[in-house]
C-alpha cells in the first residue's frame, strides 16, 4: 500500500511539473494545456486540476509581482517629488519618470494578470 501512495504522488508530480511546462514554458492556454495531457495519457480530471491549480498560482505571482511594482514605484515617484519640493538644488527627474512608469507599468499588469 505504501509503495502505491509513493508512485501516485510522484505520477501528480510529473503531471503538475508537465503542466507547469506547458503553461509556462510554451504559453499555452489553460484548455490547451489540459488537452495536451490528456493526449499524453493523463486522466481529464488530473489533467483539469493540474492546469486549473497551476493556473490560480500564477496569476496570483503575477499579481504580487504587479503590487510591488505598484509599491515601489509610488516611492520613488513621491521621493523624488519630495526631494525635489524640498528646494535642495535639484530636480529629480528621473526618480519621478522613473517611479511613475513603474507604477503604471504595476497597475497594468495587475488587472491584465489573467
Amino acid at each position: 500500500m505504501e509503495t502505491s501512495v509513493v508512485t501516485q504522488s510522484a505520477s501528480k508530480t510529473q503531471i503538475y511539473n508537465q503542466a507547469a511546462r506547458l503553461l509556462i514554458e510554451e504559453k499555452q492556454s489553460s484548455e490547451q494545456a489540459i488537452q495536451s495531457l490528456i493526449s499524453t495519457g493523463v486522466d481529464e480530471l488530473e489533467a483539469t486540476t493540474a492546469v486549473e491549480d497551476l493556473h490560480g498560482q500564477i496569476i496570483a505571482a503575477k499579481k504580487k509581482h504587479a503590487e510591488k511594482d505598484m509599491l515601489y514605484g509610488a516611492l520613488w515617484c513621491v521621493g523624488g517629488t519630495v526631494a525635489t519640493l524640498a528646494n535642495i538644488g535639484f530636480i529629480f527627474w528621473g526618480a519621478i519618470v522613473f517611479g511613475g512608469i513603474q507604477f503604471f507599468r504595476g497597475v497594468i499588469n495587475h488587472t491584465s494578470a489573467k
